[in-house]
C-alpha cells in the first residue's frame, strides 16, 4: 500500500516542477489546459518509474520501522522466526517491482514521444534542411549541404563509404534527385576509390545511381530523437551510427544502460531500506522521512556522477550504469549481515 501510493503521488510532484519550469512555453504554443492536461498523462509512466526506486525504499523503510516501533520484530525472533524470514515476502515483491519497471521501460519511449507531440515541443515539419550528416543502415555516411523535400531533390551531396578490402570510395555530386521506384540518383559529379595502399581513381559522371540509397526526404528531415524517447534497441543503434560518423556514443550506451539499472534499483533500495529501518528503533516516522531523503539524494548523486564518468570514457558504459546499484547492494549485504536475527 505504501509503494503504491507514493508511486502515484510522487509523479505530483514531478508535474508541479515541469509546468512551472514551462508554462511560459505552453502559453506561447497556444496549448489549451485538456492539452497540457493530456500531455502530462503521457508522461506519467516516465514519473512513475522514476518514483519505482524512491517508493520502495519509502515503503520498505516505514513498513520495517512500525514492526519494529511495535516490538512486531520482537514477537517474531521471540516465536523462533528470523528477521530475514520476516522480510522475505518484501523482497518477493521487489523482484515483481522490478519486473513492473522493465515492462514499464519498454512502455516510456513511446508514451514520452506522444507527450512531446502533445506539447508541440517537436518543431513542425520543415520542408528543406541543411548542412547535415545522416548515417545509412550499411554504415555509409552522407553528407548533404541542401535537402528540399517538395522537389524530393539535394545540392552538394558527398556519400562516404569503406568496403570489407578496405578501400574508401567518395562520391560528390553537384545535385540529386529521388524518385519512390529506383531511389536517390545523383548528377554532375565524380567517383573516387582510394585502395589500402593509397592508390586512388577519380572518374567524372553525368547520372549515379548508388545502389540500396533509397532513403525517403521525408526521413533525412527527421531530427533526432530524444534519448528518453528511444527504447533500449534504438539507442543501441542510435550509438552505432554515431559511432560509425566517428562521434561519442558513450553517453547513449549509458543511457541505454540505465534502462535496465534503474528498475533493477528497486530490487536493490528495498534489500538496503529494510535493515536500514531496524537500526533506529526510536524516532518514529521522522526517522523514516530521514533516511529515506538522505538515501535517496546519494542514489541520485551517484547515478548522475557515474553517469558522467561513464560519458567521458573515465568506466565503461555497463558499470558506469550500475555501480550506483552495487555500492548500494554492498551496503544492503552488510546491514543485513549486521541485523539481529
Amino acid at each position: 500500500k505504501l509503494f503504491v501510493r507514493f508511486a502515484l503521488g510522487a509523479p505530483l510532484l514531478f508535474i508541479l516542477g515541469h509546468i512551472t519550469e514551462n508554462i511560459d512555453d505552453f502559453l506561447d504554443r497556444g496549448l489549451s489546459m485538456g492539452e497540457i492536461g493530456l500531455g502530462y498523462v503521457y508522461l506519467m509512466p516516465q514519473y512513475i518509474l522514476w518514483a519505482f526506486p524512491l517508493a520502495g525504499l519509502v515503503a520498505s523503510v516505514f513498513t520495517v520501522n512500525s514492526m519494529t516501533s511495535h516490538s512486531e520484530l520482537v514477537a517474531a525472533k521471540s516465536g523462533g522466526i528470523s528477521f530475514h524470514r520476516v522480510i522475505a515476502p518484501i523482497i518477493a515483491i521487489g523482484f515483481i517491482l522490478t519486473g513492473v519497471g522493465l515492462w514499464m521501460g519498454t512502455v516510456v519511449p513511446h508514451a514520452t514521444r506522444k507527450s512531446a507531440e502533445t506539447f508541440r515541443e517537436q518543431d513542425s515539419r520543415k520542408e528543406w534542411r541543411q548542412q547535415f550528416v545522416y548515417q545509412t543502415d550499411e554504415g555509409e555516411t552522407l553528407t548533404i549541404q541542401r535537402l528540399f523535400a517538395e522537389s524530393s531533390s539535394v545540392e552538394e551531396v558527398l556519400l562516404e563509404s569503406k568496403n570489407a578490402d578496405g578501400t574508401i570510395r567518395h562520391v560528390w555530386a553537384d545535385k540529386g534527385f529521388f524518385t519512390p521506384t529506383i531511389g536517390w540518383t545523383f548528377h554532375d559529379g565524380y567517383f573516387r576509390t582510394i585502395d589500402q595502399s593509397g592508390e586512388s581513381e577519380a572518374y567524372r559522371f553525368d547520372r549515379y545511381q548508388p545502389r540500396g540509397l533509397v532513403t525517403p526526404p521525408e526521413d533525412l528531415l527527421e531530427e533526432p530523437r530524444e534519448e528518453e524517447e528511444m527504447t533500449y534497441d534504438q539507442l543501441t543503434k542510435q550509438a552505432e551510427a554515431v559511432h560509425r560518423s566517428g562521434g561519442n556514443p558513450r553517453g547513449l550506451l549509458v543511457k541505454r544502460e540505465q534502462k535496465i539499472s534503474i528498475p533493477a534499483a528497486t530490487l536493490v533500495i528495498i534489500l538496503f531500506g529494510a535493515p536500514l529501518a531496524t537500526t533506529a528503533k526510536r524516532g518514529g516516522a521522522a526517522v523514516g522521512v530521514g533516511a529515506s531523503l538522505g538515501s535517496t539524494i546519494l542514489y541520485m548523486v551517484l547515478l548522475r556522477i557515474f553517469a558522467a564518468i561513464g560519458t567521458v570514457g573515465g568506466l565503461p558504459p555497463f558499470w558506469a550504469a550500475w555501480v550506483p546499484n552495487l555500492l548500494f547492494l554492498i551496503a544492503a549485504l552488510f546491514l543485513l549481515r549486521r541485523v539481529r536475527t
